[in-house]
């Protein structure tokens, strides 16, 4: 599940994603100030906007919204006005977590890219990254599939130049931290940080 808030950009909208699929048609219902995105031809539910979202508590962030115990109240106080629910079950799972570069290989058709074979704790992601600096034996952030990032951007399960690639290995910057270089190149972190645990920003 991701959440998003913009006032000056939508309106006072709360935008909730719950699928990270392509959907070649949508539609959507709407009940009082939910209304429903669903995929036209499964009818699986897609998302939900939350209209007049303020009415129903203080939001606090602008883009990607934090899904703190305060966001999941004011999103039950909507739901539950309209005689609805929404689960939150594996909500809480982090999408930005370390990871353990094991080995990195030349991709066979791109000379900037390279494919990397990365721990994150229970598995490990075969992950295509272009950053000069990323080396086999490096702790990194790995943005997973279905993590969205500071810039909106949604990352997704992609094949890069016919190598499939499973997240994101990222940098200081799209992670938007403070002082982050300019430079391009991921960030690494020390030996202090295990694979698998998840990374705040």
């Amino acid at each position: 599940m991701n959440v998003f808030y913009n006032l000056k950009g939508v309106g006072d909208t709360l935008l909730i994603s719950l699928s990270n699929t392509e959907v070649a048609e949508q539609s959507y219902e709407r009940t009082g100030n939910i209304a429903r995105i669903f995929d036209t031809e499964t009818n699986k539910t897609i998302g939900y906007n939350v209209f007049n979202a303020s009415t129903f508590g203080v939001i606090n962030d602008s883009g990607v919204v934090e899904l703190t115990d305060s966001v999941k109240s004011l999103i039950q106080s909507a739901f539950s006005k309209e005689g609805m629910t929404l689960s939150f079950d594996g909500a809480d799972q982090p999408t930005f977590v370390v990871g353990y570069v094991t080995s990195k290989e030349k991709h066979p058709n791109a000379d900037k890219l390279g494919i990397c074979q990365v721990d994150v704790g229970q598995e490990t992601l075969q992950i295509v990254c272009g950053a000069p600096n990323v080396e086999a034996g490096q702790k990194v952030v790995v943005a997973l599939v279905g993590a969205v990032m500071p810039s909106g951007l949604q990352i997704k399960q992609a094949s890069l130049r016919g190598v499939e690639s499973n997240g994101m290995i990222c940098s200081a910057k799209e992670l938007n931290l403070p002082n982050a270089p300019e430079e391009k190149g991921i960030l690494v972190l020390d030996d202090s940080y295990e694979a698998g645990q998840p990374f705040t920003r």
